[in-house]
This record gives C-alpha cells, sequence and structure tokens, in this order.
C-alpha cells in the first residue's frame, strides 16, 4: 500500500501551471495531494487507532475560497461559536492525537490534557501524570520569566511558548498584560529586531523578497490559513527609532499580530505577518554571517514599487476586499505614497501615521480635563515632521474641523512643526516634502527648538523626533514658565530615543506637567505626590481599531473612524487616572476598551456606508466582546 509521503510525491504536484493564480487543468493543487493523502493515511491505518481522517477537501477548498472572496472569515470547526464548555476536534488537516498533538502549538495543552484526553488522543506515557490547570501553568511561566534579568531572555522565552502553546502564550499575556507588553512590544522589540538574525529559530511568517517577484501570489499560498483578516507588513527600513533593519524587522510584524489578538481578539488563524525584503542599507547587516535577508542594497523607484504593486494585488486576490492591511515601520518616503495610492482600492491603515495619531489625540482630548479649555484654544508644537509627526497634526487639524466647523486650512495654523533644519515656515515651502508643505506658516525662520518654543508659545509640545534627549532642561522651564500645566509628550520609541524621561519632565516642571511617553517609565515622586506617567501606546487603539473593522466588514478605512476611536480612548481615561498624573486608563482593561473603540469604529463605518455585514447589530459592544478570541483550553473529544 501506498503511503502518505508517497501519495504526496505522486504526479499530482504540477503547481504553478495554468492560467493565473495558478489553477487550471494542468495544476491539480495541493488540496487534490492532501486529500488523497489523508485517504492513502486512512486506509492504512490501524483498525483501533485512526490517527487521520480524510476529509473532502476539495468541497472544503470551495467553501474557504468563497470565504475568501468575500473578505469574511469562516469559523469552519465552530470555535467560536461554541462555548468553552462544548468539547471540539483538533483538526489540522486530520484528527491530531499522540506526538503530534503534543507538537502542535494551536491544540497542545501540555500538562493541561485531561485523563481522559490522555486516553482519546493517545498521550500515555508522553505525558508526565500530573494533571495541572492552565492558571497553575501561567504562574509557573511567570515565576520562570521574572527569574531573567536580560529582557531579551524574557522575549526568547514568550517566542518558544507561542511556538509551542497558543494559547497559553495569549493566556499569560492578557492576564499579565502591564507587565508583559514591553516584552513582546516595545522597547524589547527593537532589541530582538537588532539581534533577528542570531536569536531567529523558526519562521513566524511570510517574507516576499525580490526573489520572488512574478511569483508572489504563489509565496502567499503557502501560508497555512486561507481566511486572514489582518496582515501587518513591513519593509524593515525604518524600525522604530533604530533605522533600516532589513529583514530582521520581522519582529515588529509579529509583535503587532500578538497584541491584536491578546488585546483586540482577533483569532491567531486570522492573522499574517509579512516582510517585504528588498535588500538593506545596514552595512552591519549585510557583513553580519547570521543575517537572514537579501545581501544586496535596498532596491528603490520601479522595481521597489512594481513588487509592493504584486503583493498587495496577490493579497486581495487571495484574501478578498475585507482583508485589513496595516503598513508599518516604512520609512517617510514610501509611507505617505504606499498609504496615499492603495487607500483608495484596499483596506489599508498604516499604525505609524493613523494609529499613532489616533492615540496621541485621544491623550489631549484626556488632557483638556486637566488643563482646561477646547483643542481649539490650544497651541502645538512638534520636534519631528515624519510620518508620526505629520499624521498627528493632521488628526488633530481635523479634529479642532469637526468642533469648530472652520476650514482645515484655518485648523492647521494652530499647529507648528520643526524638523532637523528648523522651524518649518512659508519660506521653506520650496524645498519641502510633499507631506510637509501644508504645516508651512507664516513666521520669521528659527533654527533651534529652545528658539521655537519661546517664539511660538505652545501650550502643548510633542516629540516625535526619534531622537532622544532634544526636550532639554531649558525646553521644559520654557514651557513651564508660560504654562501652568504645560502639556509634554516625549513618544519617539525606545525608551534610550524618548526626547526626556518623565523624571526630567516633572523635575523641570515643578511637578507640574502633563505628562505621556511612547515607552514606560516608572512613576516618579516629586515633593511627596507619585506621578504616574501615561504612555501613549498605540496598543491602546490598533486592536480595538482593527476588531472594529472586522465585525462591521467595512471595506476602507476613513479619517472619520480615526476619529472615532481617539474619542473613545479619551472617553475612558477618568479622575482616579488624572489623580495618579495619567491621561490614559490603566493597561490592565485594555480587553473592555478595545472592545468601546471596536464598537465606534464600527458604528462610524456603518454610518459612512463602508460596512458590509448587515444587518448591523443593536449592541455593537456586546457584539464586538462576543467576536473576541479567549484563550482558554477547550476540551477535547
Amino acid at each position: 500500500m501506498l503511503s502518505a509521503r508517497t501519495a504526496a510525491a505522486s504526479p499530482l504536484w504540477t503547481r504553478g501551471g495554468g492560467g493565473e493564480g495558478g489553477s487550471s487543468k494542468g495544476c491539480t493543487s495541493c488540496w487534490e495531494v492532501r486529500r488523497r493523502a489523508a485517504a492513502v493515511r486512512v486506509q492504512a491505518a490501524a483498525p483501533r487507532r485512526v490517527e487521520a481522517v480524510a476529509m473532502d477537501l476539495a468541497a472544503e477548498t470551495e467553501k474557504e475560497e468563497m470565504a475568501a472572496a468575500g473578505g469574511g472569515v469562516e469559523d469552519k470547526y465552530g470555535e467560536d461559536r461554541a462555548t468553552e464548555e462544548v468539547p471540539v476536534t483538533p483538526w489540522a488537516f486530520s484528527v491530531a492525537s499522540g506526538y503530534t498533538l503534543l507538537r502542535d502549538p494551536h491544540h497542545n495543552k501540555g500538562l493541561a490534557f485531561t485523563e481522559k484526553e490522555r486516553d482519546a488522543h493517545y498521550l500515555r506515557g508522553l505525558l508526565p501524570p500530573a494533571v495541572v490547570s492552565q492558571d497553575l501553568q501561567v504562574k509557573k511561566i511567570m515565576h520562570n520569566l521574572r527569574q531573567y534579568s536580560v529582557p531579551l531572555q524574557r522575549y526568547m522565552a514568550m517566542m518558544d511558548l507561542q511556538e509551542r502553546n497558543e494559547r497559553l502564550f495569549y493566556k499569560l499575556l492578557i492576564d499579565n498584560v502591564e507587565e508583559l507588553l514591553p516584552v513582546v512590544y516595545t522597547p524589547t522589540v527593537g532589541e530582538a529586531c537588532q539581534k533577528y538574525g542570531s536569536i531567529f529559530r523558526r519562521p513566524q511568517g511570510l517574507y516576499v523578497s525580490l526573489k520572488d517577484k512574478g511569483k508572489v501570489l504563489d509565496v502567499l499560498r503557502n501560508w497555512p490559513e486561507r481566511n486572514i483578516q489582518v496582515i501587518v507588513v513591513t519593509d524593515g527600513e525604518r524600525i522604530l527609532g533604530l533605522g533600516d533593519l532589513g529583514c530582521q524587522g520581522m519582529g515588529i510584524p509579529v509583535g503587532k499580530l500578538s497584541l491584536y489578538t491578546a488585546l483586540g481578539g482577533v483569532r491567531p488563524s486570522a492573522c499574517l505577518p509579512i516582510t517585504i525584503d528588498v535588500g538593506t542599507n545596514n552595512k552591519q547587516l549585510l557583513n553580519d554571517e547570521f543575517y537572514i535577508g537579501l545581501r544586496q542594497r535596498r532596491a528603490t523607484g520601479k522595481e521597489y514599487h512594481e513588487l509592493m504593486d504584486e503583493f498587495m494585488s496577490a493579497a486581495k486576490q487571495i484574501y478578498g476586499e475585507k482583508v485589513l492591511i496595516q503598513f508599518e515601520d516604512f520609512a517617510n518616503h514610501n509611507a505617505f505614497d504606499l498609504l496615499a495610492k492603495y487607500s483608495k482600492s484596499h483596506l489599508v491603515f498604516n499604525d505609524d501615521i493613523q494609529g499613532t495619531a489616533s492615540v496621541v489625540l485621544a491623550g489631549l482630548l484626556s488632557s483638556l480635563k486637566v488643563v482646561g479649555g477646547t483643542l481649539a484654544e490650544h497651541t502645538y508644537l512638534f520636534l519631528g515632521a515624519g510620518e508620526a509627526g505629520t499624521g498627528i497634526a493632521e488628526l488633530i487639524a481635523l479634529e479642532i474641523s469637526k468642533q469648530t466647523k472652520a476650514p482645515l486650512e484655518e485648523c492647521r495654523k494652530k499647529v507648528w512643526l520643526v524638523d532637523s533644519k528648523g522651524l518649518i515656515v512659508s519660506s521653506r515651502k520650496d524645498s519641502l516634502q510633499p507631506f510637509k508643505k501644508p504645516w508651512a506658516h507664516e513666521h520669521e525662520p528659527v533654527t533651534s527648538l529652545l528658539d521655537a518654543v519661546q517664539s511660538i508659545k505652545p501650550t502643548v509640545l510633542i516629540g516625535t523626533s526619534g531622537v532622544g534627549k532634544t526636550f532639554t532642561k531649558d525646553v521644559v522651564e520654557a514651557m513651564a514658565s508660560f504654562n501652568e500645566r504645560p502639556v509634554i509628550f516625549s513618544l519617539s520609541n525606545p525608551t534610550s530615543h524618548s526626547e526626556c524621561t518623565a523624571e526630567e519632565a516633572y523635575n523641570w516642571s515643578q511637578g507640574r506637567a502633563v505628562f505621556a511617553s511612547g515607552s514606560p517609565f516608572d512613576p516618579v515622586e516629586y515633593n511627596g505626590k507619585i506621578h504616574v506617567p501615561g504612555q501613549s501606546n498605540n496598543a491602546y487603539i490598533f486592536p480595538g481599531f482593527g476588531l472594529g473593522v472586522v465585525i462591521s466588514g467595512a471595506i476602507r478605512v476613513h479619517e472619520d473612524m480615526l476619529l472615532a476611536a481617539a474619542e473613545a480612548l479619551a472617553d475612558q481615561a477618568t479622575q482616579e487616572n488624572f489623580d495618579k498624573g495619567s491621561i490614559f486608563p490603566p493597561f490592565a482593561n485594555i480587553r473592555k476598551i478595545s472592545a468601546r473603540i471596536a464598537a465606534s469604529v464600527a458604528a462610524k463605518a456603518y454610518e459612512l456606508g463602508l460596512a458590509t455585514r448587515l444587518p448591523q447589530p443593536k449592541d455593537l459592544e456586546k457584539y464586538a466582546e462576543s467576536c473576541m478570541y479567549t484563550p482558554v483550553y477547550r476540551s477535547y473529544r
């Protein structure tokens, strides 16, 4: 009798033939191979121990392709529809059992397999006799993580856990989000990306490189899941404030999607991290023997954009028009162009431009409850005029325009930006990049930040420069000299690139600053009062925003959806938070926060006519909560 491996290696495998998409008489496809291989495995199985069940893969494929074409995600095994008490079958392409089950991260429970499950799935002897709860597993792993003194060691331990027990990973992250968020994302993920080649063990996403040009559709088909709701993609050129890390930027999409699941409740199987590898200009990486990407200088111009076009077309062809594609850590010269180009034809979102803007706007709306006044009554000065700075500035102007009904051009005049050459003014307009030109106002040239502060006299100072220690003592003291409660946001990541620390902001302003940062800082004591600095972390926004897009079936992202997300977040900050010095609600409540943001975003999508999931649920917040993935172990038949 033929083995399953022999069946899979038979002449059926003629992939890629035929017309576009690889589907024709010349391409029997991997689905037919798997169907026949599954049938062979069933015939070869012992009567008592059937380890693989043949499935009607042709029908299954048809269902998946129909779901993908509509952009929806089919819960084909009923895991999300079922309650936690209802047993489910751990399907892959066959029933997982025994040694294979213990090495399947989607279904492995480790020592939490019950006695009944150990008998039913041939696990006797493959595990120690003890049966423990998931909560005890979480407790043990947290104990082990706290033994590590180096943050990167914690990051690697978390990634190892994700690769062997997915539900335990997310249970751990959700239950300890405030402690573990800096481990799986900023600031630790920055160091992980810098050393990604050295710590690389197993691929966690898809790599699309210049070598794949003309074959990107086939590359996407290699991913085992077809029902994708959210893609996070990077080309690695501007990773946090660390610059060009090339292919090693994969740590960012992986980390972001972990948060989409843990904080926003998007199913792990519906998330796809992707790195577009077009080379790197980082000489240190090109000379590093452990570097995992293309060893060439970064492609630009026509070659770059042709690959991006092919990728965007392939993603839409396979996953449908309702897959959310999040651009992450692209350099300025590509980020704005890509967002403008694809926002009219795809469901796209740039977290560096739009997500950062939304969470900062939420912080500003919250800070008004402390400092008083309306958004239009304040003056804003930015250090940094890249993706984050101009994105935040535009959303502030949009919200002012919305509140006052004034023209957007007038509202922009409340916002000033300083770049590497000084204050952006009208006399510099001819030499400015297009995305900076709307912020070139009439003013005499000013070269330093301190001079700009003294001249503009802003009530709000925001740092997005990526350069540490630029909010000097003189700058902060100047802000405090003409503001009773100066609002100072030091947003650059990682911590070493922050414009100032929380301690510096509070000390130099005599404890009067309303402070927020991009990376976390410890509480600061000043004159006997404990100040808890708020973290203006994009993780407040993008998981809930993505969930709102998914549950509404939105086909485009509109700026009003970003404003709705910011307002929903600001509404959840309480007086108790303000009394402690924070303008953001605690991360411990992030799942509830995300559900409310999702409801607001979805409501706005329905209002704008961009939603396709009809009819609209009566209670969008409850509906959002019901759609959220929960990592509690399931009982197996």
